[in-house]
Formats: C-alpha cells, structure tokens, sequence
C-alpha cells in the first residue's frame, strides 16, 4: 500500500498545492496522519475500502468525507465510473493509466510509479467543485453528502460481532447448543485474525468452523478429528479453540441464539422480485441505480415481516431519509394496492416501466 495526498493550494479547494506520497514499508508508524485526517475533509475516489483499513488499523476515521464516485453515482455516472473516465469526462484531462499492474512491492519506486500516484490524487478537487455543481443543479446535493457522512461512520466497518457466525456456511444445520459455540468461536476467530492481520481463513477454515461446532472438543487432542486442521492451526490456535467451545458450552440456555430464518418461501420470493420491478423503474427514471436505492437485503425484511402500518415499513427497510419521498413511499402505495405499474411504448418499440395511472 501507499498513501497518496494531496493539498489544496493556499488553503482553498480550488487547486492542488502540494502532493505527498507516502510509503508505509519505510514509514512505519502512520498515527500523525492518521490524526491529521481525523481533523479535515477527505475528498477521495471509491474510498470504502481505504476507510475501511483505517478504521481496522487504527479505530479513527476522518472527520468528514467527499467521495467522487458515489457522488458521480448520483449525477447519472452509475456506481463504479474509474477515476481515469471520470477525470476525462470531467476536466478533458486522459490520465496515464500505465502503471495499473505494477508491481508496488519494489523499491525505489520509478519516476513513472510516482506520477501515476500523483495523477491518482491530483484533480480530485476539480471533479469535487464540478460534481458538487452538478448535484446543486439536479438538488441532489444533500443526499450526497449525508451518504458520505455515512462513510465517515467507523460503526459502518465493524461487523456486529455477535452476528458474524451467521456468514459462515453451513450454519443453518447447526443446533442452538452448536450455535452458540459457533458464535464464540467466530468471535475468537476474528479478534485473532485482526491481532495478526492474516485471512480468516489461515487462522481456522470455515468447513472446520462447523466442524469443531458439531464435535464440541474438550481437549486439543479432540481436534485430531479434525483434517482440515493442520498441526500449525492446533498448536497456534488449539488453546482459543478449546477456550471458545467452553465459552459457547457455558452459555444458559434461555440465550441460545435462535436457528437462523429460513429461506423465503416461492411467494415471498416473488413479492421481493415484484417489488424490484418498482425500485429499478424508478431508479431509470431518476439516473439512478437501483441498489442506491435500495438494497435487495431490505426489500427481504419486508417480504418476510411484512410491517402492516407505514411507521413500521420505514423501520423494517432501514433506509436514510432522502430515500423516503423517492421510493419509500411509491413503495409503501404499490404494496398497499394504490400505486400500479404500466408498461408503455412497447409499441414503438422504447418500453418503458411507468409508476402509476396513466
């Protein structure tokens, strides 16, 4: 990795000042940036993973943030418009692309490898005035910015620790008692492969996640059983496996975790795809795409709560408020029968989904 940042000029965000690129393999401790940035704005492009990083190395995230992509989402580019079409598109500046497959493990890095970096940072500012004027024209502004406010939230990248068993395969087959262990050792499992910085996967497979689960081990002899365990997995991890088993073991049995909710049922199905029509009707019509809108994982909650009052549908979609007069509520009307959809132009051959009477 290396970071890239960029100044604006005198103070203003109007141009570039200085660009400094800095090298972690050589500096090694990165907490007075990490400080300075917790203190400014951020504009930056596609910045979730980077936050993401900073918010698992260092718990501090900066104190607001810009992202020139998810604001280009919102003026018609879709989600995942490069830096490089943008910048073009934009400024009518083509930025040298060269250096996207280099090999950044080498050092010196070549005067080419720097001004691909200072390119990637240079006219962040410029796409920021040009889109926040874009936005300003289509009154698109503040959801932009209270979406960005979202990605400054370091809750956003810490997973609800009592629920991460729930991503691991095979999960729906275990019983509550299994569950409970599972989740202790999911638990264990990710504290450690933060504290080393290693996959999940090094520290223990999932296939042996549900295995251990099932067996219940007393002993770091038990997990013999086990093929997927190497010996370096039992001899580094053995004591936090046997540990969290007795942990999952030790829990009461009125706070079992529930089994996981099955699957929607064909109806239910189809109600999640029905009401997709809707959400990617509405999302064409405003140059918008549709899991901007609203994420499948939402639209399921409803199809499997089925909230019978519109205070409760808000709540169950989980949604931030610009959403609400755009496709909230057309959705709310379409579930409660007063809203219907239409085809039109098929005829001439430009279909068209339309939302409502004719």
């Amino acid at each position: 990795m290396v970071v890239q940042v960029a100044l604006p000029a005198n103070g203003s965000s109007n141009g570039i000042g200085e660009v400094a690129i800095i090298d972690p393999l050589a500096v090694r401790n990165l907490r007075h940036l990490v400080d300075a940035l917790h203190a400014t704005t951020v504009v930056g492009h596609a910045l979730t993973s980077d936050l993401k990083i900073f918010a698992d190395q260092f718990e501090m995230l900066p104190a607001a943030v810009f992202d020139t992509q998810l604001a280009a989402a919102f003026c018609g580019y879709g989600l995942s418009i490069s830096l490089l079409e943008l910048v073009r598109d934009l400024t009518k500046v083509q930025l040298r692309k060269s250096q996207t497959v280099s090999d950044w493990s080498t050092r010196p890095l070549s005067p080419r490898q720097v001004d691909y970096l200072v390119d990637d940072v240079r006219y962040l500012f410029a796409l920021q005035d040009a889109l926040i004027q874009r936005l300003r024209e289509r009154g698109r502004l503040e959801w932009v910015l209270e979406e960005c406010r979202s990605l400054a939230d370091a809750t956003r990248y810490r997973p609800d620790q009592s629920r991460i068993y729930l991503k691991i395969p095979g999960n729906a087959r275990l019983s509550r008692r299994e569950l409970a262990v599972l989740r202790e050792l999911s638990i264990a499992r990710d504290r450690a492969a933060r504290e080393r910085n290693i996959p999940l996967k090094y520290v223990i497979p999932d296939d042996a996640m549900i295995g251990i689960s099932q067996i219940r081990p007393k002993k770091i002899e038990d997990l013999m059983q086990l093929r997927r365990l190497d010996n370096g997995i039992r001899r580094t991890f053995g004591k936090m496996i046997i540990d969290a088993v007795r942990r999952g073991e030790a829990v009461k049995e009125e706070e079992l975790p529930a089994k996981p909710v099955r699957s929607l049922t064909a109806q239910r199905e189809s109600l999640v795809s029905t009401m997709n029509v809707l959400v990617n009707a509405i999302s064409a019509e405003n140059e918008l795409p549709s899991t901007l809108l609203v994420p499948r994982s939402a639209l399921e909650r409803v199809a499997r709560d089925l909230p019978q009052t519109y205070e409760a549908f808000v709540e169950t979609l989980g949604l931030a408020p610009w959403r609400r007069e755009l496709i909230v509520e057309p959705l709310w009307r379409f579930l409660s029968g007063r809203v219907p959809l239409r085809i039109e132009g098929y005829d001439e051959g430009v279909p068209r989904t339309v939302v409502g009477e004719p």
